[in-house]
This record gives structure tokens, sequence and C-alpha cells, in this order.
């Protein structure tokens, strides 16, 4: 890996800037502002390849649109310029603007900007094409789930600071669609992270609000700012527990119709963040992997399973269990169930193939939900107390009732769709793939050795989230420690759990093994960068196991 160049200095007037105009844009009425004019909200940069990157601004003109210069450059007083052209920023598209800048030097660092009409010129950013041939090793800042009213997004803040990852991946809930006072509630929202729009974003012009506010947080401009990010979307920029036709908290009779709604919140994704329109794409890394960037939510997604339906009705226990056991082996265990869909498993399948034929060592794939198997310890509803909340008592209960009759508790992830699970563990493992799997969206950091009838097939490292809460939140009365020792006794294929810090993971990809570095943040409640501690986990290339 090419030593990091230093990160770009922002002044401490040009920070307090940038914070000031973060809190007058939270304090004014929806109706009174539009983000101001000029260049709103910095720059951004993604979807490397060797030769090529896409760069982004926003730049409300006077007009209804503005035609904006790009310079791009080695250096970063752009006093070298290797490239340059123009880009629009018009009211279509929410004035933001991009540019696909081709041409370039691979695993290189760049700076670029845009340049206005009347000469005034946004931030200047730093960007990185991907490595060709041989390489050693190389970093990758992974995160997921920050929920902006629940505090501050200090895992961003500190991926800056630190200066030592080569590219940021984005999982999925870069934002969340909730109205004000909802998730969060309006006693557990940060007094300084007020939401815009106050209601529940359905519309085009919701969508586009949500993302401005979101990227109006200095630390999540300032990451976009230092590094090209790839971003894969989850649930929450559509609406909660999403799928191809349809969401939990999408109701046709009052919210419209669900493909109108889909396509308004892929418009305005595709507007304000630096992603290109493919649903799946893949990115080679050297000699060293192929990060595969899945689509594990909208497309291909059959509607997930709801366990409480299942259940509903039922009086005794035995009842319970024979409607649990009947689920178990028939629909749950559909063996034509989708969660890829069949194109995007064909095109998977292929590709981790001609991943190894090129000669890459890890086949690494960039999706959204927990892969590894999970269950509720049936021993859980011992634990609890007397505090816990009875939706929560009841939703323990229901997932304990699950694992006693072989079902895992969560139907929205991997586990809810165990055929197409096992079909591409099996692709892998035809493959001889070295399969590292990265998950987001449980808010909780996981490391999982992913098991196919008997052999191991790959591991997982499933993040924490940079802002939203996690398990502790309703199973606070269970010591964390106590949970996640339950919880990896309890689950044969998980070797790790955290189940109460937010922040981020570093992960880190050599010829010799992959790592990953759960970084916590000591808190979101309060701005900052200090970490409450860190957790290295490994695992060493052609093993397909852990090191904890």
């Amino acid at each position: 890996m090419v030593a990091l160049p230093p990160a770009l200095s922002i002044t401490r007037r040009r920070l307090f800037s940038v914070a000031a105009t973060s809190a007058v844009l939270a304090a004014a009425p929806l109706a009174a502002r539009g983000f101001g004019s000029g260049f709103t909200h910095g720059v951004a940069s993604g979807e490397p390849s060797h030769a090529s990157v896409l760069l982004w601004t926003r730049y409300v003109g006077r007009g209804e649109s503005t035609k904006l210069e790009w310079v791009i450059a080695q250096d970063a007083d752009l006093a070298r310029p290797v490239a340059s052209g123009e880009a629009i920023a018009s009211f279509s598209s929410d004035y933001c603007a991009k540019a696909l800048v081709q041409g370039l030097e691979p695993g290189r660092w760049y700076y670029y900007q845009f340049i206005a009409p009347d000469g005034s010129k946004s931030d200047v950013g730093r960007t990185r094409t991907l490595p060709d041939g041989k390489i050693d090793k190389f970093r990758l800042a992974v995160f997921s789930c920050s929920n902006y009213g629940f505090g501050h997004f200090n895992a961003y803040a500190h991926v800056a600071e630190a200066n030592d990852a080569d590219l940021a991946l984005h999982l999925g809930d870069y934002i969340y669609e909730y109205g004000r006072g909802t998730y969060p509630s309006a006693g557990e929202a940060h007094p300084q992270r007020m939401l815009w729009p106050d209601s529940e974003i359905v519309a085009l012009a919701d969508y586009r609000l949500r993302y401005g506010t979101y990227r109006s947080d200095p630390d999540l401009r300032r990451i976009h700012q230092l590094l090209p990010m790839i971003c894969i979307w989850d649930d929450h920029e559509f609406a909660n527990d999403a799928w191809q036709g349809g969401a939990e908290n999408h109701q046709n009779g009052t919210e419209g119709e669900w493909e109108v709604r889909k396509a308004a919140a892929r418009r305005a994704r595709q507007e304000w963040l630096p992603v290109s329109g493919d649903t799946y794409a893949a990115y080679e890394v050297g000699d060293l992997a192929t990060l595969f960037r899945l689509d594990t939510r909208i497309e291909g997604r059959e509607q997930p399973f709801n366990l409480g339906k299942v259940m509903a009705g039922k009086k005794s226990p035995e009842e319970i269990m024979a409607a649990l056991a009947a689920f178990r082996n028939g629909a749950w265990a559909d063996p034509q169930r989708q969660l890829l869909g069949a194109a995007q498993e064909g095109w998977l399948g292929a590709g981790l193939k001609r991943s190894r034929a090129d000669g890459k060592v890890w086949q690494v794939l960039v999706q959204q939900v927990v892969m590894g198997q999970l269950a509720t310890p049936p021993d859980l509803m011992d634990a609890l107390g007397s505090k816990v909340p009875d939706y929560a008592r009841a939703r323990i209960a229901a997932a304990a009732m699950a694992s006693k009759a072989g079902l895992p508790a969560n139907m929205d992830a991997w586990d809810g769709y165990p055929a197409a699970r096992e079909r591409l563990l099996a692709s892998a493992l035809d493959a001889d793939a070295n399969l590292l799997v990265l998950a987001g969206d449980s808010h909780n950091g996981w490391a999982f050795e992913l098991d196919h009838a008997g052999a191991r097939a790959g591991v997982e490292f499933g993040v924490q989230s940079v802002s939203s809460p996690g398990l502790e939140t309703y199973l606070g009365s269970i010591a964390p420690a106590d949970l996640a020792g339950s919880l990896v006794r309890h689950n044969p294929g998980l070797k790790y759990a955290d189940t109460a810090q937010r922040g981020y993971a570093l992960v880190e990809l050599t010829k010799a093994m992959a790592s990953a570095e759960y970084r916590f943040v000591e808190s979101v409640r309060a701005r900052s960068t200090a970490l409450a501690g860190v957790r290295r986990i490994t695992s060493a290339v052609g093993s397909n196991a852990l090191q904890v």
C-alpha cells in the first residue's frame, strides 16, 4: 500500500464555518431554507476504478442550471493538473453535479476542485484510484447505519483524523426515512440534531431534503472530502424492511404506490451521492481482491417472513411449536426462495470464479445484511429482569420459541432466506474463493465463520452502526458481556459479538490475512473522536476461520 499523504487541512475558521452552517440549517424553518447558494455541501467522490473516479458537488446558482469547471491534480495545491472538464448543476438534479474522470493512473491519490462561473471555488477534495497489478495491503473504512437524530457521526470524524484508510465503504442506512419524533423518539433525539423534513419522507422533495440535511453534517462532509466512498443502499434509504414489492413502513393507502416512492428514493440518492446507476458492480483491487457490491434489498428480495404472523392465533405452547415446525419445514426452507434474484446470483457466481482465475486473493462481498446464522438463546428470558419494556419482552419470548423450533430470530437477514444463502456459499466453495462477507444493518458488531454442509465456506465481519442504537436499547438490563457471551455460546458459527457500542471497522486485506479492527467511539451524544476501545479479529487466507 502506498503511504497515505497528509489529510487536507481545514483551518479553524473553515471548520467552524462548516459547523455553524450546519447549525443554522438545522434551526431554520423548512419553508425558509434551501441550504443557501453557491457550493452548499462540499465535495465527494466514489465509484473508483484503476483509471477513473466519479466526482460530486452541489452548486446553487441564480438560474436553473450552472456550468461548472472541474480540475484534478496530483498535488493538493492543484498546481499540476492532469485533467479538467465541465459539469452541470441544474434544478432538475437538485443542483447536484457529477463528473466521471477517466484516464487516471492506478493506485494514486488525486486532488480535485470545482469552479463556478463567478470564480468561486468548492472545497479541495482528495480521492484515489484503485491499484492495479501487485499490491501488498489495502485498507477499507467500513460504516453502516448512520441515524442523524440519535447523535453525532463520530465514526466518520475518527476515520478522517486517523487517516489510515484507502477507501470508505458504506453498507447502507446512510439516511433514515422516519419523521421527527419516531426513530429516534422525542425523548431519544439529540437536541442539536434537528431532522428535516420533520415528517416521514415519501416524495422526491422529501428524500432530497433529508439527504441535504445529512450531508450538511460536518463530519460526513469531511469524510466525503477525504476519501472515495463506495455506497450501497439498505432499507432505510427507501423505507423500513423494504423488499422488491413493498416495505413494512409503506402504506399504499396513504403514501401512494410503492414503485413511485421507490423511484423517488433512488433518484434522490443518485443525485446526492457519488454513485453509479448500477444495482450491483465489481471493483478490482490489484491482485489482492475483488469487491462485489451487492443488492440484497430492492431488486431480487422476496417479501420477508414475519414470525409473529406464523404464531398469530395460536394459544398454547404446543400449537405455537407446531406452527413453527410447519413453517420451518415449509415456506422458510423453500429451495427457490430469492434474496439476490436469479440474475444477480448468476453474476456473482461467475464473478467469484473469474476473480480466482485472475489470481485475486480475496473475494469480498460488500453487502447489507448479516449472513451468519444467529438464533436467540432460549434461556435469555431468564436474564431479562423486570425493567424490560413489554414490547421487548414479547419479541424476545417469540424469538426464544423460534430458537427452540430450530429457527433464527431475524427473518430480514440472510437467516430468512436459507436456500439463497446455501446457494451462495456453495458457489463460493465451487470457485475456491477466499470469501469475506461484510455486513451492516444490525447496528451491532459480529464475526462469523460461515459453514456450508459441514465445510468452511468463508468468514463474515458484521460492523456496528455509526449512531443507530443496538441491542443495548431494549436489552439494557443484561450486561453487554453476558449477552454477547450467551449469543456466542448458543450459535456455533458466531465467534465474536459486541451488542452495545457504536463506531466502525477498519478492514485490512493482505496476501496472508484479512483483519477487522472494530473501533468503538466513546459516545455519539457529544462530538468527539475519542475511542472507548478496539478489538482486532483476523482470518488467515485459505482457512475460512477466525482468530478472535
